[in-house]
C-alpha cells in the first residue's frame, strides 16, 4: 500500500522526490523477491509493477478533474480540490 501511495504522489507531480520512486521501486522488488523470480522475469515483474501502481493513480486523477470541472471551480479552489481528492482517493484521508 505504501507503494501505492508513493507512486500515485509521484505520477500526480505531488511528491518529486527520488525517495518516493526508490520506495515503490523497492517494493516491487520485493514483490519479485518472494516471488523467487529473476532475470527478465524479474525486470518484466517490476515493471508492471510500477505501470500499475501509477495506473492506478491515473483514475483518481481523472475522476477528480471531472469532479472539479462539474463543480466549475477554476483556479487556486480547483487545483486544492483536485490535490485533495486525489489524496482522499489514495487513503490518505484525515
Amino acid at each position: 500500500m505504501k507503494a501505492l501511495l508513493a507512486a500515485t504522489a509521484l505520477a500526480f507531480g505531488l511528491v518529486a522526490s527520488p525517495a518516493a520512486f526508490a520506495d515503490a521501486k523497492a517494493t516491487c522488488e520485493k514483490s519479485a523477491a518472494d516471488k523467487k523470480l529473476a532475470g527478465a522475469a524479474k525486470d518484466s515483474h517490476i515493471k508492471k509493477c510500477m505501470s500499475d501502481a501509477a495506473g492506478a493513480a491515473g483514475g483518481a486523477q481523472a475522476t477528480c478533474e471531472k469532479s472539479a470541472a462539474d463543480k466549475k471551480l477554476a483556479g487556486a479552489a480547483k487545483d486544492s480540490h483536485i490535490k485533495k481528492c486525489v489524496a482522499d482517493a489514495a487513503g490518505g484521508k484525515k
